[in-house]
């Protein structure tokens, strides 16, 4: 496993140009890379297999109204701009670390996670993947998508485990993207707890514990039920959608989960 100086994670210690490389990885880590990131556009034009998973979720019980593909996009992108974004930008910079960077890092990792805000058009690895290399406002949502995936859970399990021990493929370069040392462990005990009991508390970042503005905006996104309910309540119209896009320039409170 790559050392970490006194506690410190990769992220905290390196130079900069040390975790560019460290995150692009070999010749064959780029090249599949690529690949996984074709494969995930080309996932953009498969309704199918997005409609199959969200017909999942619904049958878990994690969905009761299954929104429009446009509902979802305009949702996704008020998910983005009211609550990823900026909690995100809000905690790395309390963490004094460049949030650009930090999605640059990402990128140079996974291209493919970084594209999907929803996940639906995510292969497994990819949301897998996604929720080892951020330390999450709230994991709960990317548990439950990964249950539109036959043994989604228990290979998310096996991967952090992976990690921990140095093993999984992408340790090096998850390791040089997350700042905090004890989220895989913290991660690997929540799956754990999670799988034996799905209404366990969620494990919230600390930002969103201390925030009350994104306390709030995460009970609405921070599980699928809540993200879907909300989407379900957006535009089913192109010239709607653009007219909400246009003139909602904050979280409209009234569309919020309770």
């Amino acid at each position: 496993m790559p050392a970490m100086e006194a506690g410190r994670s990769d992220r905290m210690s390196k130079s900069p140009w040390s975790l560019v490389r460290q995150t692009m990885g070999d010749r064959r880590a780029r090249w599949h890379k690529a690949a996984q990131l074709v494969r995930a556009l080309n996932g953009y034009g498969d309704s199918a297999k997005v409609e199959a998973r969200l017909e999942r979720l619904r049958r878990l019980g994690y969905i009761t109204e299954v929104p429009t593909r446009l509902q979802r996009i305009v949702g996704a992108l008020d998910m983005m701009r009211f609550f990823i974004v900026p909690c995100a930008a809000d905690y790395y910079a309390d963490k004094g670390l460049d949030f650009r960077f930090h999605t640059l890092l990402r990128f140079l990792d996974d291209p493919a996670s970084v594209i999907d805000p929803t996940g639906f058009n995510s292969t497994r690895d990819a949301i897998i993947g996604h929720v080892m290399q951020v330390v999450h406002a709230n994991p709960q949502y990317d548990f439950q998508l990964l249950e539109s995936f036959e043994g989604g859970l228990e290979q998310m399990e096996q991967q952090v485990a992976e990690v921990l021990a140095g093993v999984h493929p992408r340790s090096a370069s998850i390791l040089s993207i997350v700042e905090d040392p004890e989220y895989h462990a913290r991660l690997l005990e929540h799956i754990r707890a999670f799988r034996r009991d799905p209404n366990v508390a969620p494990l919230l970042r600390e930002n969103v514990v201390a925030n009350p503005e994104f306390a709030a905006i995460e009970r609405t996104f921070g599980t699928v039920p809540g993200a879907m309910r909300y989407f379900a309540k957006m535009p089913r119209t192109p010239l709607a959608a653009v007219r909400h896009l246009l003139t909602v320039r904050e979280f409209p409170r009234e569309l919020a989960a309770a």
